[in-house]
């Protein structure tokens, strides 16, 4: 009898696609001898390599022929004549996909606008008090059941052995960027936390290459010779390792906080202009939040966050003082 078969397709951006790995968790408890497709756009099936409960992964280049690629995608996806599709995407080119699918039993939020095609849709609300890692375990109720998983990550031997020599001492990780401006704690105000350790624990700096030049200057700025600068040199799976030995990570609103949840690494979390309430907060066991403690009738200002602050101050970064930070290390 052949094996059956899964797909979850969440082709959002980094930390979507980690907080997808919940429900990934929870189908395979259910299904462990399931064949589980993964869909994802181009640029995040590296966090993948190597996942013990994924048969493929497949990556979505939105940037080069996008329609044609999704089509392909579509229609491959017929051919593999899949029992359960999940699609915890919310937006119409995922809703494709499952509707050219076929999928036996096709799962998803009711605001996609293909929502029509699923089997079973489930109403998706931000700011109910729930995290998205519940709202994608309620998508999936009716094939498990109502408990949820927790995000996982599982960086490779590989990816150990790269950061064995960023180890070997008590340390700590500040992932300082942000896609979004109004998401993203002043650079300054990184600069004062770190001098304000004195020199307490070795600290790296962690982002992609186009976060290079922040962190550079946050590291010459501090001119403390054991910060570090990792900014490009790592990968995904080698930045969740490097931040599972850490002491404590620093990071805002942003993918980087969700790697530590996937490997339950302890994490303080600044939200700037975006609020936990809308249901993407750090999940590892040692979590903090840091928020400004001024009551802001402009915060939350959105979802995403801004290029820059619509009211022109943005108190809601510049309030958060680093003793705020301080005070969560061990």
């Amino acid at each position: 009898m052949p094996a059956m078969k899964i797909l979850v397709i969440q082709t959002a951006f980094i930390g979507d696609a980690i907080l997808a790995t919940a429900a990934v968790e929870k189908l395979h408890t259910f299904y462990p001898g399931a064949e589980m497709d993964m869909l994802v756009r181009k640029g995040n099936e590296s966090l993948f390599t190597g996942h013990p409960f994924l048969h493929k992964v497949i990556a979505w280049d939105k940037k080069h022929n996008k329609i044609k690629n999704l089509l392909t995608i579509s229609f491959n996806a017929k051919k593999e004549r899949y029992d359960i599709a999940v699609n915890l995407h919310r937006f119409a080119s995922s809703g494709l996909v499952m509707f050219i699918s076929g999928a036996k039993q096709r799962l998803g939020f009711d605001k996609n606008p293909f929502s029509f095609c699923y089997t079973l849709k489930v109403k998706h609300v931000i700011g109910n008090g729930k995290h998205e890692v519940e709202r994608n375990a309620e998508l999936i109720a009716s094939v498990t059941d109502k408990g949820k998983e927790l995000p996982r990550l599982y960086p490779q031997p590989a990816d150990l052995d790269v950061i064995k020599g960023y180890s070997g001492k008590p340390y700590i990780c500040i992932a300082p960027s942000s896609v979004w401006f109004t998401k993203q704690y002043p650079a300054g105000r990184w600069i004062d936390f770190i001098k304000r350790m004195h020199g307490k624990y070795i600290v790296y700096l962690l982002g992609a290459a186009n976060d290079n030049s922040l962190c550079e200057g946050i590291r010459q700025a501090t001119n403390i010779s054991i910060v570090d600068n990792l900014a490009g040199q790592l990968s995904f799976l080698q930045t969740a390792a490097l931040m599972k030995g850490a002491v404590m990570n620093y990071v805002n609103d942003s993918a980087p906080m969700h790697i530590a949840s996937a490997v339950n690494a302890p994490v303080t979390a600044v939200f700037c202009s975006t609020v936990p309430a809308f249901g993407f907060g750090p999940l590892s066991s040692t979590s903090c939040i840091v928020e400004t403690p001024e009551k802001l009738d402009c915060r939350p200002c959105g979802l995403h966050g801004y290029k820059a602050c619509p009211k022109k101050h943005f108190k809601c970064a510049e309030t958060i003082s680093a003793e705020q930070l301080l005070n969560t290390l061990p």
